[in-house]
């Protein structure tokens, strides 16, 4: 039944269309019925994406879901409105529908003014970032990547702190900037291959020089989304002054499609200039793993330490992918390769979770006290102590502990990490240091010990609203920590065939 429906169209333009109905509304005068229709567009969006994952087929690498229809033709220039989703993708579609849905509950009574102008933002950016995950083709692609950054752009100019103003702007330059050199790499395929099609540029024969210079023009577009080193420092500044609902796809979903990127484009369409520049890709992870890791450590504001807390756990994810040429040169072999792909798509996942429960416990304290400094806190887990379970939760899945989802991919990465070499599995695994040093840190100064003063003395622990949000949180990041068999099996065979793909395809 459902295989019969078009239900990647559907998930795209159900929310952009929904976002157009919360508009209609009136704003202010109606917040109520905004906020409702909002909750129940975001709800069925969601509904849509589990037959995605109940009605995938697990044992192939094919594209599924597949739609085609004609877009522009302008003399040989073709572009097609062609969509279909693997085990890379899926996953990552239904954490955006998930997502989408908290962050709507999310801003229920914290979002006063032009209210329905902000969840209309969201559930449009829901709709293109789900387009970015299902295009299959370069330049449907492209659109949707770049129209993606028009509603972040108007969150935080309209509802940001202070400084939303410098914020966007050099949000939107960095990431604008990026992108201009993926679509000359684009057009520039496109002459060779004579096609747009994704899948087509998979086999496009193209010489070390053009697979280096490619591959360059994709890396200054994926490296500043992901954020890597050392094209990073628009993130925190995004953050901060981000709303809550901003930062939480910002974190969960915004910087996954960076990666996501590379899967999609940088290894299959450049496998040896990947392979070339592989030992660049793994100095450059590590640098954000370590460094990024010791920056956090010395943050004030919550939200600042989280947002260099995720640079460093993607640095995971870009590590996990440029494994795979180091260890297959050294072994002859892509199994090492295929744990480390599949563990960092896991750190995808995972961080989706964990990063936005915390930006998400963060807002909730802000929400009583209007501040993020930690010197601000002290002792929560008196007054709120609900809530503190549930904050200290997600700061031990943000530091790896087993059991929760933080442990499984970045394990898995430094076991992939042994296969290349030792000392990128010492250099990575002082994440697990690292990591728990700021959070713990952050958690001991915020959650324990004494009420530091009257502030923290009349806080209210959570209402019905955040203790189901930040609830679904924790189930869904003791699921995946206790039990990650089933996305593992999802994403399997796809990574089996990238990396046939690639080995087929080196020169």
């Amino acid at each position: 039944m459902f295989s019969e429906l078009p239900l990647l169209s559907l998930l795209i333009w159900t929310p952009i269309v929904g976002g157009g109905l919360v508009l209609l509304t009136g704003g202010d005068k109606n917040s109520l019925e905004a906020k409702v229709i909002a909750l129940l567009i975001s709800i069925v969006t969601f509904g849509l994406s589990l037959p995605l994952w109940s009605n995938f087929d697990a044992t192939t690498a094919v594209m599924q879901f597949p739609e085609w229809h004609k877009w522009i033709e302008i003399s040989s220039f073709k572009v097609n409105y062609h969509l279909g989703v693997d085990g890379i993708s899926m996953p990552l579609i239904v954490l955006t529908t998930f997502t989408t849905v908290l962050v709507v509950l999310a801003g229920w009574e914290v979002i006063k003014t032009k209210t329905a102008q902000y969840l209309a933002a969201f559930l449009i950016m829901e709709g293109l970032m789900i387009g970015v995950f299902s295009a299959l083709d370069a330049m449907l692609f492209y659109v949707f990547w770049e129209a993606m950054l028009i509603p972040m752009f108007i969150v935080i100019g309209i509802w940001g702190g202070p400084r939303r103003v410098y914020a966007t702007i050099k949000f939107f330059l960095y990431t604008f900037f990026g992108s201009v050199f993926m679509l000359v790499a684009l057009i520039y395929m496109f002459f060779q291959a004579d096609s747009f099609a994704i899948l087509d540029l998979h086999v496009l024969k193209l010489d070390l020089t053009e697979q280096i210079l490619i591959f360059i023009a994709f890396l200054l577009a994926f490296a500043v989304k992901v954020p890597m080193w050392p094209v990073h420092t628009w993130l925190p500044d995004a953050h901060v002054e981000a709303p809550t609902g901003g930062s939480v796809i910002l974190a969960a979903i915004m910087l996954k499609l960076g990666a996501y990127g590379f899967l999609r484009f940088s290894l299959p369409i450049t496998p040896d200039a990947s392979s070339v520049l592989d030992g660049m890709m793994i100095a450059l992870s590590l640098i954000a793993v370590i460094y990024i890791g010791f920056v956090a450590l010395v943050q004030q504001d919550m939200k600042k330490l989280i947002a260099y807390s995720s640079i460093s756990h993607m640095g995971f994810v870009t590590l996990g992918f440029f494994l795979a040429f180091t260890i297959y040169d050294n072994t002859g072999s892509w199994s090492g390769a295929a744990l480390g792909i599949e563990g960092a798509m896991v750190q995808m996942i995972s961080h989706g979770f964990v990063s936005g429960a915390m930006f998400l416990s963060v807002g909730v304290l802000y929400d009583r006290l209007h501040s993020r400094e930690i010197s601000d806190y002290g002792g929560v887990v008196n007054t709120m102590p609900v809530f503190a379970a549930f904050a200290i939760l997600f700061a031990m899945a943000n530091a790896g502990l087993p059991g929760t989802s933080g442990f499984v991919g970045e394990f898995m990465v430094i076991l992939s990490a042994f296969h290349a070499n030792f000392w990128y599995a010492f250099l990575a695994a002082t994440t697990l240091i690292i990591g728990a040093a700021y959070t713990l840190w952050m958690v001991k100064r915020v959650y324990f010990g004494e009420v530091a003063n009257d502030n923290v003395a009349k806080l209210k622990d959570l209402n019905s609203r955040e203790f189901i949000i930040l609830g679904l949180l924790a189930i869904a990041v003791l699921a995946l920590g206790v039990y990650p068999a089933p996305l593992l099996e999802v994403m399997g065979p796809t990574v089996d065939n990238l990396l046939q793909h690639i080995g087929q395809s080196k020169l």
